[in-house]
């Protein structure tokens, strides 16, 4: 549900779904960067493009819309017409034996329905089509969700790697700076020992980061219905959250979104439900007319009947009963799903706020410092002022840093993904949206 075009294997967007499509296709993925990409890049436009033409679990609908298709042709029909031939005074005793004397009759038969059955099981049907469609768009959400959520955190996982790959450079750089005072005779052999050592496990955390990011990419390339994976990195920027809107504005914007809008489809449809069993107390007519000839006269005569079933609605009580329930409790449900959104909505907005604020101040002050405490430390080093030890806790205190930026852009945007899944808006949309 990405872009509008329809794709070859038929599957067809609503205009609902196709607004869904493009607040998607304009949130998250306007954090990719300007630069032309290899084309073994991926990004989240792209990604977000192919899981809503290829995931499997979305084409499950378009078959459930063609059952009710066929549903709604069965519920429109009316009562069939029944054709009969029944024979009486054959094979007897006496005068009735054999077949002289008995008497044949050819009839028609039907019902005429009461209390408007048939408009009541078309419209049942038709409710549970919208509830399909309800269905399908939050469903479309959910996936558009863990596309970005898993693109995002693959990013991140990307950046780790770039940082895990300069601690191997800056481990290899002070192995070089250590063995160059020692063989100077200014630091004892057992730090060489303690470099090598360092070096060899950031290489081990390297290569455990490189099979972790291989693992992420094939868990995003699923969510497509891909078995491998044809892409070599992630195109996007990590670190361009926007600041959302008040809390207020958000949670009314979440319940009005497709995830709730599922609970009132669902419940048009009980409130159909409803219908069809009240029409179902009102009883139906049964006539029948037909011919009968006599075999032993050979005269004929038409035979006419109805029939009326007697306390059909007494009969029906517990069926309207039961349908009231369900409508009841499609009320407490959704109750129940907006206080849930409520909590995830709160945590989502109050962390997103949080890591921005914890984004802004790591790239301000702290990295800053911290980088230029290791290139202070350094220089004490090589002069030998301070020990490896220092030396080796002022790098670890900046890759620490690094790392927790990376970590801190990365909730930031998984969680404005979340907002935007819950609410069905996109943020980056409305920051560009000219005020008047």
């Amino acid at each position: 549900m990405l872009f509008c075009t329809p794709m070859s294997s038929g599957w067809r967007l609503l205009p609902r779904q196709i607004c869904v499509l493009f607040l998607y296709s304009f949130a998250l993925a306007s954090t990719v960067t300007a630069v032309h990409a290899a084309e073994a890049s991926l990004t989240l436009t792209k990604a977000l493009s192919r899981a809503m033409a290829q995931n499997p679990g979305l084409r499950v609908f378009d078959f459930r819309l063609q059952g009710l298709e066929g549903e709604r042709l069965m519920a429109d029909q009316a009562p069939a017409y029944e054709a009969g031939l029944e024979v009486e005074n054959m094979l007897g005793s006496g005068a009735l034996q054999g077949v002289d004397g008995a008497e044949y009759t050819l009839s028609l038969s039907s019902v005429i329905e009461l209390g408007g059955k048939r408009r009541a099981r078309t419209g049942a049907v038709s409710s549970r089509d919208d509830l399909v469609e309800a269905e399908r768009e939050a469903e479309t959400l959910d996936l558009l969700g863990q596309v970005t959520q898993r693109y995002v955190a693959t990013l991140a996982l990307q950046e780790k790697l770039d940082l895990s790959a300069r601690a191997v450079e800056l481990s290899e750089a002070t192995l070089n700076t250590v063995t160059g005072r020692a063989k100077q005779g200014a630091a004892p052999e057992a730090e060489v020992l303690r470099a090598k050592a360092a070096l060899t496990q950031s290489r081990i955390a390297h290569d455990a980061l490189q099979t972790e990011y291989e693992k992420r990419k094939m868990a995003l390339a699923s969510l497509w219905g891909e078995t491998r994976v044809d892409f070599q990195q992630l195109q996007g920027d990590l670190f361009r959250s926007v600041p959302s809107e008040r809390f207020e504005v958000l949670y009314r914007q979440a319940s009005e979104s497709p995830l709730i809008r599922v609970y009132a489809s669902e419940r048009r449809l009980r409130d159909a439900e409803i219908r069809l069993a009240r029409s179902q107390s009102e009883s139906d007519i049964r006539w029948q007319v037909g011919a009968r000839r006599y075999e032993e006269t050979g005269d004929t005569a038409l035979t006419a009947g109805i029939s009326l079933p007697l306390f059909a609605g007494r009969r029906n009580r517990g069926e309207v009963q039961a349908a009231m329930a369900a409508r009841n409790e499609v009320e407490y449900r959704q109750q129940s799903a907006l206080l849930q959104l409520h909590a995830l909505l709160f945590e989502a907005y109050h962390t997103h706020q949080q890591n921005i604020d914890a984004v802004e101040r790591l790239r301000s002050t702290v990295l800053p410092d911290l980088t230029k405490a290791l290139e202070l430390t350094q220089k004490a080093y090589e002069r030998g002022r301070y020990t490896y030890v220092e030396l080796t806790a002022a790098q670890r205190e900046l890759l620490s840093a690094r790392e927790a930026l990376v970590e801190a852009a990365a909730t930031a945007l998984l969680n404005q993904a979340l907002i935007e899944q819950l609410t069905a808006q996109s943020m980056t949309q409305r920051q560009a949206a000219p005020t008047r």
